[in-house]
Order: C-alpha cells, then structure tokens, then sequence
C-alpha cells in the first residue's frame, strides 16, 4: 500500500512547464533587439531626415521609383519636390519628399573631401 502511494506520488511530479525552455531564447531575441536592431532603426531614421533636410536646388537625386532628375522646387508646406527630368525638352515631375532616397550630389561631395586630404 505504501508503494502505490511512492507510484502515484512519483506520477504527480511533472518537469518544468513548457515556457521554461523557452524564456531563454526570448530573453537573447530581447536583448539582441534592444542592443543591436533598435539603435540601428534610430541611425537609419537620423540619416534619411538628415537627408531630407539637406535637400537644397540643383541637387542630382534619385528616387525610389528609379527616377533621376535635378531638384528645382521644394515645396515646405505640402512636402512636393519638384524635378527636372529632362534638359532638352524641360520635363518635370512632382514627386513627395519621402520618395528621394539618395542624393548625388551631397556624395560626390563629400568623396571630394575625402580625397583632397590625401593629395
């Protein structure tokens, strides 16, 4: 009679519960969001409003469409930049701000700082 109560007690007893094994996966996936992924999300958000409030006229930009042209209006309130396209037939389109992704010109300038100094 003892030995059936040692059986079922032994039955009772259960391992850690499932959430267990995996509090140490989600506490290094935490970690490595709060170390490396978020201050690079900041960095990436600095640059592209760095940017955006670079953007001056004449400046050589593409845009995420593919589009290359030379910025000749920037329009503060509605967010509108207008590009010229075209030299010989003076085409020009209004695209958004938040559509330029790279600007020629501030990267030719400052690789023509970078290598003044070695000259």
């Amino acid at each position: 009679m003892l030995f059936a109560f040692l059986l079922f007690a032994a039955e009772e007893q259960e391992g850690p519960p499932f959430w267990a094994s995996l509090l140490p996966m989600v506490l290094i996936f935490l970690a490595l969001y709060f170390v490396i992924l978020r201050p690079a999300q900041r960095r990436e958000q600095q640059q592209r409003l760095m940017l955006l409030g670079n953007l001056k006229k004449n400046d050589k930009v593409l845009t995420s469409g593919g589009i290359i042209g030379v910025v000749v209006h920037i329009g503060e309130k509605d967010d509108e930049v207008g590009l010229k396209v075209d030299e010989t037939s003076n085409v020009r389109l209004r695209v958004l701000k938040s559509s330029i992704i790279k600007n020629y010109t501030q990267e030719e300038a400052a690789a023509k700082e970078k290598e003044a100094p070695k000259a």
